[in-house]
């Protein structure tokens, strides 16, 4: 079937792109247009008819991309329309009474790119987290994957393995024959090096998810202590309700942010205290397990409260700031409970050293950050496929003695196995639904 969609943003707009992809490419453009194909790759002015009748859509520009060097492979055409909903739904009501035309479903274009041989999945998934970057760090990272870093490398651990593989099956074949001692020990130092270099790569903290994903900051503490105040001021905006009736919020307020052009989402959670009501203590639950998966915990307390319980003390980490709110009731003199811990005092209400606590969460976030150069992971689907891949390789490595060859054999295709579901190099019809689905129409 040839596919259609709008591929530039919905709404009202100066400019609309409608993409077709297929083999009916020609015809669409010829019915449309009442013409007959223009060059390829320039820009041409038309005038769009639905479907060659006399009752014309729009004016505008129309590129025609031949197979295969178009963005999916196939024969491809954009027209470039006027971006009212009108003319873009005319435009699309014209096409789809084309014989063997239908709406594209999402990420389609780019899955039948992949498909066709165009792209592989690291740059598939790239291209949908471009469109989604809203920060800077995101952008640059997607681009990076873009460029082909991560793929050249899974895919030159993949060569070697095969390499490997080639000679152990040799000897299978081949039981008479014994492999030449500098053969057996290029085995071993390929083998084990490309086994060091995947556990380099998984000892990464995370930090492509966590650029692609958002730094996780839990906003924890008792109830009224200013957690949904510290949330709105670091949105801007009124994020969650603020009430000076305990226990207000029950469930987690997340909001996405940008610190300095690091992708972040703070959640506001329950407040933390012993409790009957089956609700509250079902949201202080949640809180808490929130508060264990964070990547920052802030835990915000009162300055005039003396309880700072076992349950907050036992959050703190390097990994957690004590926030000490309300200091304007306290005239400077700080409850000896909060001094053996690193904190900051601050008066949400007075608008008082809340930028020192700003400057602390950014210089927190650029530790995280700040290998964020040689990333070559950015999914969990890439992190379980290489820590499989290790799995082989040591299962591998613990093989000595010639009787454990086929053993041996079936070690390194599992391990290529993994490297390849990575790049697409294997049959990974499975993941192709959850990859793509995540794109837009018209991507």
């Amino acid at each position: 079937m040839t596919i259609y969609a709008l591929s530039s943003g919905s709404g009202i707009s100066g400019i609309a792109v409608i993409r077709v992809s297929g083999k009916n490419t020609s015809t669409v453009i010829k019915k449309i247009t009442g013409t007959k194909l223009p060059p390829p790759k320039i820009a041409t002015l038309r005038k769009f008819n639905k479907n060659g009748e006399k009752n014309m859509i729009d004016e505008g520009i129309l590129i025609w991309f031949p197979a295969p060097n178009s963005y999916t492979g196939e024969d491809l055409a954009e027209f470039h329309v006027h971006g009212s909903r009108a003319v873009v739904h005319a435009m699309q009501l014209a096409i789809s009474k084309i014989k063997n035309c239908r709406l594209a479903e999402p990420g389609e274009f780019t899955k039948r790119a992949f498909q066709n041989g165009r792209i592989n999945l690291l740059k598939a998934e790239s291209i949908a987290d471009l469109i989604s970057a809203e920060t800077e760090i995101q952008r640059k990272q997607a681009l990076k994957i873009m460029r082909g870093k991560s793929s050249d490398k899974f895919n030159l651990w993949r060569e070697k393995l095969l390499k490997i593989l080639s000679h152990i099956e040799a000897k299978i074949d081949f039981p008479d024959e014994d492999l030449p001692n500098n053969i057996l020990k290029e085995i071993h130092k390929t083998s084990n090096k490309i086994l060091n270099e995947i556990k380099k790569t998984l000892d990464d903290q995370k930090v492509g998810e966590r650029i692609r994903e958002g730094f996780k900051i839990a906003i924890v503490g008792p109830p009224n202590s200013g957690k949904s105040s510290l949330l709105n001021y670091l949105s801007r905006r009124d994020v969650a309700i603020v009430s000076e009736t305990a226990g207000t919020t029950r469930d987690v307020i997340e909001t996405h942010l940008n610190l300095d052009g690091y992708p972040v989402i703070a959640s506001d959670t329950a407040g933390i205290r012993n409790s009957k009501n089956e609700i509250e203590k079902k949201g202080i639950k949640i809180a808490l397990k929130r508060a264990q998966d964070a990547d920052l915990r802030l835990i915000i307390v009162s300055a005039k409260n003396v309880e700072f319980s076992s349950v907050l003390k036992g959050l703190m980490s390097k990994n957690s700031i004590l926030v000490i709110n309300k200091s304007d009731l306290i005239k400077g003199k700080l409850n000896k409970n909060f001094k053996k811990y690193e904190n900051i005092l601050i008066s949400l209400k007075k608008n008082s050293n809340l930028n020192k606590l700003i400057l602390k969460i950014k210089s927190k976030l650029k530790n995280k950050f700040i290998s964020s150069e040689d990333i070559l992971i950015t999914r969990e689907r890439h992190r379980q496929n290489l820590i499989n891949c290790v799995q082989h390789l040591e299962r591998f490595k613990n093989k000595k003695s010639t009787s454990d060859f086929d053993k041996a054999a079936e070690d390194l295709r599992l391990a290529t196995r993994n490297l390849g579901m990575i790049v697409g190099k294997v049959d990974v019809e499975e993941l192709l639904g959850s990859i793509f689905n995540d794109f837009c129409i018209g991507k």
